[in-house]
């Protein structure tokens, strides 16, 4: 029986000819990532291995973004403590304020993630990089320090699941509503330790920007992992900001799937995650019919903060006002995103639409700051968890969209279709 994409990465890092499903191996990595909130923990746990040194300084990212610019004392302290593990053990990539941005938004864009790698981080989106061609994942701030310390993690290869993507995708359609397409479709653990493969020729109608975002949320189905096909537009993204070679691998044609779903773009409409799971989704029809007034849009995170989201989001808002009573925040990515957004007019536009605009962090989305929600408030938010109190007060609300869907609804106050704000 042939291999999965996954499984090809994965037999390529353990020395293997070849893996099959519910096998244990331990594999080199290719990059170990952490941030302000899992580093200071998993260091406290090296400090208990009584380890003293780091496997390769230029395979460690520390990326200070959930809570930075520092909101508070505890904060300050986290961002401390990774500051001087950084400078005890030159690590190479270490990001911090001025240089720094969302992890999953930055790493790719610096060129430390690329096609045929093995990645593990210490948050749970590091699925993110399956939109290059890479096998990454979320573990916890213990394995992360095992693999600082050794360069070596534990794995279960995964089953895997076959998303067939075929044909075009309408105006105002990303792939955020793909993935909440699929996502309600599934269920929150429909891909419960799987890797989420996805393949087709409508791969083609998906840009990079909408791949990052789908296997961004692979954790929000269960998924071990989300992983794309290294096609011209992944290869044009990582030439244009790689660093160092890639290696392409493709499912065997005999490969073995748990599941196969086919999904045409052209039948996709924007869709909704209601309050409190991100299966919970409507379509865009259904949910305009709702009425749904919100108080809060969010239009950013390690989701949906890239350039192509402030683009849509720009568009609908230019000319435009946020509606009375809505506050609406603007997240971009990295700083590069954002002096890109600013040189392209996109910052002039939301703060003339009457929205505010914050430097790149991770802040509201895990109720962190920078958009916190009271009791009773509801939120239209281009991030990737609704879950109870996950922006705020555990009686709030979050409804997850796309930038169009967040922008549109900031100017009417209601979650709308992009299409009647256009």
């Amino acid at each position: 029986m042939g291999m999965t994409m996954s499984q090809k990465i994965l037999a390529a890092h353990a020395g293997c000819p070849e893996v099959k499903a519910g096998q244990l191996i331990e594999a080199e990595l290719d990059l170990v990532l952490g941030n302000d909130i899992t580093t200071p923990v998993a260091i406290g746990v090296m400090d208990s291995f009584k380890s003293d040194s780091v496997f390769n300084k230029d395979k460690i990212a520390l990326v200070m973004d959930h809570f930075i610019p520092n909101k508070d004392i505890k904060s300050a302290e986290n961002c401390k403590c990774c500051r001087e593990f950084a400078a005890k053990h030159e690590i190479t990539n270490y990001f911090d304020v001025g240089k720094m941005g969302i992890e999953h938004a930055l790493l790719p864009e610096e060129g430390l993630t690329v096609a045929g790698d093995l990645i593990i981080g210490a948050d749970s989106h590091t699925c993110t990089y399956g939109a290059l061609g890479a096998f990454s994942t979320g573990v916890g701030s213990t394995d992360m320090a095992a693999g600082m310390a050794t360069g070596k993690a534990w794995f279960k290869v995964p089953e895997a699941i076959k998303f067939n993507i075929t044909g075009k995708k309408g105006e105002f359609v990303s792939g955020k509503d793909l993935i909440l397409h699929i996502i309600g479709m599934i269920g929150v653990d429909g891909a419960l330790y799987r890797s989420m493969e996805f393949t087709g020729d409508g791969i083609e109608d998906l840009n990079i920007d909408d791949r990052f975002t789908i296997a961004n949320m692979a954790i929000e189905a269960g998924g071990k992992n989300g992983i794309f096909p290294v096609d011209a537009i992944a290869e044009e993204y990582m030439k244009a900001h790689g660093k160092r070679p890639y290696k392409a691998y493709e499912a065997d044609a005999d490969a073995e799937y748990a599941e196969e779903y086919t999904i045409d773009l052209s039948e996709l409409k924007s869709t909704v995650s209601y309050p409190h799971l991100p299966s919970n989704t409507k379509t865009i029809d259904e949910a305009a019919g709702d009425h749904i007034k919100v108080d809060q849009a969010v239009i950013g995170s390690c989701t949906n903060g890239r350039i192509s989201d402030l683009r849509v989001a720009a568009k609908l808002l230019k000319g435009k006002s946020v509606a009375d009573g809505v506050r609406c925040i603007v997240i971009p990515g990295t700083q590069k995103i954002y002096l890109e957004a600013l040189e392209e007019g996109l910052i002039k536009t939301f703060i003339e639409a009457g929205a505010i605009v914050s430097t790149p962090t991770c802040g509201p989305c895990l109720g962190g700051y920078m958009g916190i929600l009271a009791a009773g408030e509801r939120c239209i938010s281009t991030t990737n968890r609704n879950f109870v109190g996950r922006m705020g007060h555990v009686d709030s609300e979050v409804y997850l969209a796309s930038p169009a869907v967040a922008a549109a609804s900031a100017v009417t106050g209601f979650i709308t279709d992009p299409q009647e704000v256009a």
